[in-house]
Order: structure tokens, then sequence, then C-alpha cells
């Protein structure tokens, strides 16, 4: 949460000259309703089963940049289909996500005790997305551009 997954993902997609889609946009889009809505009217594991189909689409049909959910590494189907894919984990500690998040916004996973929330929800994540990605990139201290240059050299991709 608040690491800058569709940020950076949007100046990746910029330089290489493709699109970006973020799969909690979709989500959004085909709902209607913002995402807290739909954890508080019709709970998480509904949720995450639309967020599993949207990941399945977007990994079926689109060709440029992803932008993943954070939850969403949490399917074991989402992981098997991000096998051989070029993942990138963006990662940063809760100090710096304290301060990009604050930990009191509405998100729906950080509404009660938001710091221990995120250190849970980070420590049964961690590894699920070490797991698949290729490459890990902190954003501690950096800028989005920054991080882009970062991911884009860790995965030796060319700009257009």
């Amino acid at each position: 949460m608040g690491v800058g997954k569709t940020t950076v993902g949007e100046l990746i997609a910029e330089r290489l000259g493709v699109f970006c889609r973020d799969t909690d946009a979709d989500i959004v889009a085909a709902q209607g309703r913002p995402i807290a809505d739909i954890f508080v009217e019709d709970g998480e594991e509904h949720f995450r089963a639309l967020e599993s189909a949207a990941v399945r689409t977007a990994l079926a049909g689109h060709p440029g940049v992803l932008a993943l959910g954070g939850g969403a590494i949490l399917d074991p189907a989402t992981r098997r289909l991000l096998a051989g894919v070029p993942v990138v984990f963006l990662d940063m500690g809760l100090r710096e996500a304290v301060k990009r998040v604050g930990l009191d916004t509405a998100r729906p996973l950080l509404a009660v005790n938001p710091r221990q929330k995120w250190r849970e929800l980070m420590e049964a994540r961690r590894p699920l997305y070490t797991e698949v990605a290729r490459a890990v990139v902190s954003t501690e201290g950096r800028t989005p551009e920054d991080v882009a240059d970062a991911v884009m050299d860790a995965l030796e991709l060319k700009t257009v």
C-alpha cells in the first residue's frame, strides 16, 4: 500500500511506449464503487475473487505494464500465472509507509491499529512477493522516477 505501484508503472509504460493498467482501477470501474465500499458491503473474500478475476483478465490480454493490488499475490492461482512474467516487488518499510500513506487513511485493511496491521500484512505477503519477483526494488527515500530507473535497470529494459 502506497509503495507507488501505479505511479511507477505509468512511468515505465511511458518509457517503453506501452500502456499501464491497474487491476484495482479495473475492479473499481467494473463495480462502479470504491474498493473500500466493496470490502465493507461484500467482504474481503468477495473482493479477492474480483481481484483474482481482474488479474487473470489483465494478464491474458494486456501487453503493457500491469500494476497489481497489494493483495493479489495471496491467490495461489495468481502466483502461478505470474511465473515467468517479469514481476518487480516494490519494497518499503513501515517508516516509509507511514510517511506515504499516513496509515490513517480510508484503506480497509488498515482500519484498526494500522501500524500493527501493516506489519502483519507485510510479514504474510513479503515471502509471496519475493517468490514471484524477478527483482526487488526498494522505494525508500526515492522519487518515482528513481524507482522507475531502478526497475528498468533490474529488468534490463530499454526505452523507446
